[in-house]
């Protein structure tokens, strides 16, 4: 969850264990898997909009329940 103030951003919490994120200068300092997702038709959702973080360490606990694992590659330019 994004807190903003004057669009700028001040803090961020993971969904999941509700730990807050480091937030310098209204730039997130760490870690964080952000999920921003609008559900269309054919869904239960339809019209939906569901947003939401996950720090890194709930992110990792995320993916070890995963029967396919996430595809994963090397990016060499980081912005």
């Amino acid at each position: 969850m994004r807190e903003f103030d004057n669009q700028i951003l001040k803090k961020v919490f993971c969904n999941k264990c509700g730990k807050e994120m480091l937030v310098e200068n209204g730039m997130l300092r760490e870690g964080c898997f952000e999920a921003d997702q609008i559900f269309g038709y054919f869904s239960q959702k339809d019209g939906e909009h569901h947003k939401w973080d996950l720090c890194e360490a709930c992110y990792d606990e995320l993916l070890r329940t995963f029967q396919i694992p996430a595809s994963k590659k090397e990016e060499t330019e980081l912005i």
